[in-house]
């Protein structure tokens, strides 16, 4: 057996650091929405402009040009939306340098196998750890062209990379590229034209302590009255004092209302973003705003009432309670969630399921739920997993990252710590030491449900392994040792193990076995008995 990796220590998840509430605008006049659309397509082709500056600049940029294109903004619009604009180039253009780090990487990832196996026989099989040589010649040489691809790929990216050159598409890559492919997508031009400039508009305003209602360029008042700064060149169409446009609808947040509430009555910033559904052809308004950081509680504390261990799978979270001793407790629970379909539908199926984890949570009265700190970016490559397709869209279709930010989010408002665990052997030692013993005739335990026990167990710090049965009485050369056996640096591990005072049984008299421990007791040449004091004698020199 090689030697295991290095396991992270766990550690408790710190909490979000803002909040995002949506809300429909409802009762729209055609003039409302007519004015929407002006707004978010004159601010949307400005923002395309911006972009395109500051790829122009590319590593160059200072704060100077930052505010020269400020100054260039302003008379088309305003001092506001130009720096909210301007705010929101400078995030897209930090995202796209950081995706393409991540690109990068995966290309150096996917030549090293390729490299690994091409130097192989063809034929040669794997291990669990590292691949084998390809199947065959056809295989071996389509895979060496391959890596010429990824090789010219990885150069040009490096290229880009080092001359701070970043691609970009407003709108999404995807839903451009669609163009070429509606009969696939199941739509007509002018469907994919209305989604594309609602994709490209741009209608957001960052919020402003000290100013009305925390927002001065899109305001919403306590009483749900929404009201737009219009841009210089759409302020003819103001219905409202200042250059203000007024909509005829009324807002309300269900969700943390009073939150919001809140900070528009003490004039606290919030940022708001109006955008257009066109799948529901609905308009919402998102308003979020930032939150101090939440007080992380120590681990000690989080477990003083247990841990419940989640294992995350591609249809279910398989969650079990354990006590403070490492114990499962009660019986295993299960949250099924359906992974298919777009990405609303699945976002909410996992908030769905996380819902009913954290209110069997505080019906168990435990104050921390312990989760892998797992994302599987690296591990869903093509070059990893080869022709495992199904396995490689199994993974990619768990939202592994995205899980525990949302639990860590949720989690926060009910006062429950998320601990982060390393996800290393937790599914193959909890299956090989936790399965078996947890089953019985009636109840089967699962192997996912074996591995939130291994979970919680990590998170508590005791050790996942258990000690087998003790070899035969006989020979223990015969059957081996126990697997959990103590690491040569541990002191005194060569000494036997620490006997109870008294007798184990009531048929051994009192007193009997009291130099168990003792070495120098055992049957051996020069050495002392147990039951007496025996000493060779010296041989005679004469007859």
């Amino acid at each position: 057996m090689g030697e295991l990796r290095s396991i992270a220590a766990p550690f408790v998840a710190s909490g979000p650091s803002g909040v995002a509430v949506r809300t429909r605008l409802k009762q729209l006049t055609p003039g409302d929405e007519k004015v929407l659309r002006l707004v978010g397509g004159h601010l949307g082709s400005l923002a395309s402009k911006d972009l395109k500056a500051r790829c122009r600049d590319g590593l160059e940029h200072s704060g100077q040009a930052w505010a020269v294109r400020k100054r260039e903004l302003t008379p088309a619009s305003s001092s506001r939306w130009a720096g909210s604009i301007t705010k929101a180039t400078h995030d897209q253009w930090a995202l796209a340098r950081r995706c393409q780090l991540a690109h990068i990487q995966n290309l150096e990832a996917g030549i090293r196998t390729i490299e690994d196996r091409l130097s192989l026989p063809v034929g040669q099989k794997g291990t669990k750890k590292a691949p084998g040589g390809y199947r065959s010649r056809r295989e071996w040489h389509a895979k060496a062209r391959r890596l010429r691809v990824l090789q010219d790929r990885l150069t040009a990216a490096r290229a880009d990379r080092e001359a701070g050159i970043v691609h970009v598409v407003r709108g999404g890559k995807r839903l451009a590229r669609t163009r070429h492919h509606l009969e696939t997508a199941q739509l007509t031009e002018s469907a994919w034209r209305g989604r594309w400039e609602a994709e490209r508009w741009y209608c957001r305003a960052d919020g402003e302590s000290g100013k009305r209602y925390g927002n001065e360029t899109i305001r919403i008042s306590p009483d749900g009255e929404v009201s737009i700064k219009l841009p210089a060149p759409l302020a003819h169409l103001a219905n409202a004092p200042h250059g203000r446009y007024i909509l005829a609808c009324r807002v309300a947040f269900a969700h943390r209302g009073t939150e919001w509430a809140d900070r528009v009555e003490a004039n606290r910033a919030i940022a708001y973003r109006i955008h257009l559904d066109t799948g529901r052809d609905r308009w919402y308004v998102t308003a979020s705003w930032q939150t101090p950081p939440t007080l992380t509680l120590p681990l000690e504390a989080a477990l003083a009432h247990g841990v419940i261990g989640v294992d995350m799978n591609a249809d279910h979270l398989a969650a079990w309670r354990l006590d403070l001793d490492g114990n499962p407790t009660g019986s295993p629970r299960r949250f099924l969630y359906d992974l298919t379909g777009p990405a609303q539908h699945r976002d909410a199926q996992v908030r769905h399921a996380l819902t009913r984890l954290l209110h069997w949570a505080q019906t168990c009265g435990v104050k921390a739920i312990a989760v892998e700190d797992l994302d599987f970016t690296a591990e869903k490559t093509r070059e990893k997993h080869g022709r495992r397709t199904r396995f490689r869209q199994l993974i990619s279709g768990m939202p592994t990252g995205k899980f525990r930010a949302r639990l860590a989010s949720m989690a926060d408002a009910t006062g429950i710590a998320v601990i982060a665990v390393d996800p290393a052997y937790t599914s193959r030692w909890g299956a090989q030491h936790w399965q078996k013993p947890l089953t019985s005739t009636t109840r089967t335990t699962t192997r996912h449900e074996a591995a939130a026990v291994a979970i919680g167990r990590r998170a508590q710090g005791h050790p996942i392994r258990r000690r087998t049965a003790p070899p035969p009485h006989d020979r223990s050369d015969r059957a081996g040792h126990r697997t959990a056996q103590a690491g040569s640096g541990v002191p005194r591990r060569e000494g036997p193990r620490p006997r109870i005072p008294g007798p184990r049984t009531r048929s051994v008299l009192p007193g009997c076995g009291v130099n168990a421990g003792d070495q120098n007791a055992q049957h051996r040449p020069g050495r002392s008995t147990e039951h007496g004091f025996w000493r060779q004698d010296p041989l005679p020199l004469g007859p």
